[in-house]
């Protein structure tokens, strides 16, 4: 099972190091359409190699023992009891978030050849794709913290590479003027959640002189019950900046910045999952800190909630779907937080899908509009999309929770396991947000696709080629496909994924009768219908509506477009300030005292330089003297200790 697992990793740094040794000898120069097709085919090959590997290991375990097999390369650091060795973790979690990130990363470069097609930084494209790749393997296959640290920084930085990538290019957001501003939000504010992350790995060596997972794991009970809960917290912290939770999600809706493509690598297969992830591996931890699980649960809905609200009213194509992530992302700590690890995880897996798709068939509508993002531009597009609008539908259907598709098991089953955990509230606002998001995705796909043809006479859609439309129909057939894995209990006693899971993560300690799950399903199933009946019908029947609506609550209206504002307040209460505090106190500080003293220290140097100069007169009877004397000094040295 080892024999080959290193290639994993080391398939996707190939790709990295081959495509940026060839950027760096051509840089951004256009390519012929055959090198674009080995460059891109190459790269692809990278990622895909990595996933039928993925598929071999997967089969091996499932006939091997539950425990995790460990692969170590080499030792890295050995220091006392710290032992950080590049060692790799392959157990059911890892190898299937393995199987999501290289599979669905590998229909993302399948269609960014046909996306990226003629684009001059097409090569430079590639590489960074295949270092977020290499990046996000290493973080969910590493065996410690440190390593698994490489890999979260990673991903941070290969988003920011991304995000910026046309960095000469604008778009409209809040206090953002250019991708590469865009892309510095995220960098800045993930290296908030970052720092907390490192203070939480200090803590827990000094708990336990280990960094190792299996060290953490199996050590849980020797950790000091008041530290638990500040560890527990300070990675939570740290998962909300990668994973986009209250209140470290304003980076996320700006990252539509990057190229679609990116959207869809960061939004559905690797950045923001990270954090999850980490929590689910780590669960046996969580457990035993209660005090912080309800904090998870509290600020998943609350943010689920919150996103979903914003996203009701955004007319950016890619922001509506920004702020779902955040809204799902929202849902899957929810579900962390009432500990259902593995129905998290299964969530994680079906809005892979969904969301993937979502997002490639919004860059397909962008690409045919010629760069248009603004939904009331758009209407009309079923007819001249039809593969497009075919994939964005079922994929809207899973994204809002409808019936047998697959967000529907994997939301339904975080709702039902809320319930059967005792937490009406969390319940009520997750239904609640069920049904917004029911809404907004019909309303998205309505003002997208279907109606009159609204936009300008100068454009002319038309379908994506076969390179893009691909991909769509692959991941369209998993979203609806995919539910298949988790469904619930009252169909199938022990379904699929928490099975597999059962291994590598803690399973929920409470059940519900069957007659309850029913009921809980029902619930679900109207929620989802009413709000996609309701989104289909006023914006196709009664658009005027929403007009009226909009004048009668135009206050709250301006508070959803603008998004509550959230980005000014942080603009007013932190950006502003330390901007201030940077420019007149540190300035001050690094130009009159830093300076100071450095500027002193050099002309102190010069003028005993000069003074010392004077000795070297270039007379050789003088340096004989000297050095006679010194001779001298040191016999007469030599002969007081003999005698005393």
């Amino acid at each position: 099972m080892h024999n080959f697992s290193y290639l994993l990793t080391l398939l996707p740094l190939l790709g990295f190091a081959v495509t940026g040794l060839i950027y760096l000898i051509r840089k951004d120069n256009a390519l012929s359409n055959s090198m674009e097709k080995i460059i891109g085919g190459f790269s692809s090959l990278m990622i895909f190699l990595p996933f039928v590997l993925t598929l071999v290991l997967i089969n091996g375990l499932s006939e091997a023992p539950a425990s995790p097999q460990l692969l170590k390369l080499y030792t890295w650091i050995a220091a006392g009891s710290l032992d950080l060795s590049i060692t790799y973790r392959l157990d059911s979690l890892s190898l299937l978030m393995s199987l999501v990130v290289t599979g669905v990363g590998f229909l993302i470069h399948l269609y960014s050849l046909g996306y990226m097609h003629k684009d001059p930084g097409f090569v430079r494209f590639f590489s960074y794709l295949n270092l977020f790749i290499f990046s996000m393997m290493n973080l969910i296959l590493a065996e410690n913290m440190v390593l698994m640290f490489l890999g979260w920084e990673g991903v941070g930085l290969c988003s920011y590479l991304l995000i910026g990538f046309w960095h000469e290019k604008s778009f409209d957001g809040v206090k953002i003027s250019s991708t590469g501003e865009a892309a510095n939000k995220a960098f800045i504010v993930n290296r908030i959640g970052d720092f907390a992350m490192l203070v939480a790995m200090f803590w827990i060596f000094k708990q336990i002189d280990s960094l190792s997972f299996s060290s953490i794991l199996q050590n849980t009970q020797s950790f000091d019950p008041q530290a638990i809960f500040w560890i527990t917290l300070l990675i939570f912290i740290g998962s909300t900046g990668k994973s986009a939770q209250i209140p470290l999600f304003v980076w996320l809706p700006d990252a539509m910045a990057g190229p679609t493509p990116v959207s869809a690598l960061i939004h559905a297969a690797t950045m923001v999952t990270s954090g999850i992830y980490l929590i689910a591996r780590l669960s046996p931890l969580f457990l035993i800190a209660p005090d912080t699980m309800m904090i998870i649960a509290y600020v998943g809905v609350l943010t689920a909630f919150f996103a979903a609200t914003i996203g009701l009213v955004q007319n950016d194509i890619k922001k509506v779907l920004a702020y779902s992530t955040v809204s799902q992302l929202g849902y899957m700590f929810l579900a962390l937080g009432i500990g259902a690890f593995s129905t998290a995880i299964f969530h994680v897996v079906t809005h892979a899908f969904f969301k993937a798709c979502l997002f490639l068939g919004s860059g397909s509508v962008i690409h045919a509009m010629h760069e248009e993002q603004d939904i009331r531009k758009m209407g009309g597009l079923f007819k001249v999309m039809p593969s497009t609008a075919i994939t964005f539908l079922l994929s809207s259907l899973a994204l809002a929770g409808f019936p047998l598709f697959s967000g529907f098991f994997s939301k339904d089953a975080i709702l039902s396991f809320t319930f059967g955990a005792h937490q009406p509230v969390l319940y009520a606002l997750g239904l609640l947000t069920a049904l917004l998001t029911a809404f907004y995705s019909m309303r998205l796909f309505s003002l997208t696709f279907l109606g009159q043809p609204r936009w300008s006479e100068g454009k002319h859609p038309h379908e994506s080629p076969a390179i893009m439309t691909l991909p769509l129909w692959i991941l369209a057939i998993l979203s609806f496909l995919g539910g298949l894995i988790g469904l619930p209990a009252t169909i199938q006693e022990h379904n699929i994924i928490d099975t597999w899971l059962s291994a590598s993560v803690s399973l929920p300690d409470f059940h519900l009768s069957h007659s309850v799950e029913w009921v809980l399903i029902g619930i679900s199933s109207v929620v989802a219908i009413s709000g996609v009946s309701a989104g289909l019908w006023i914006y196709t029947k009664q658009p005027a509506l929403i007009t009226t609506l909009h004048k009668q609550f135009l206050l709250l209206y301006k508070i959803l477009i603008n998004k509550y504002f959230v980005d000014e307040l942080y603009h007013q209460l932190i950006t502003t300030p330390v901007r201030q505090f940077s420019k007149h106190v540190c300035l001050w500080v690094d130009t009159t005292i830093i300076d100071g003293i450095i500027h002193t220290i050099g002309k102190a140097t010069i003028v005993i330089g000069s003074q010392l100069r004077e000795l070297q007169q270039g007379l050789i009877q003088n340096y004989a003297f000297v050095m006679t004397m010194g001779i001298l000094a040191i016999l007469s040295f030599l002969l007081i200790k003999i005698i005393v």
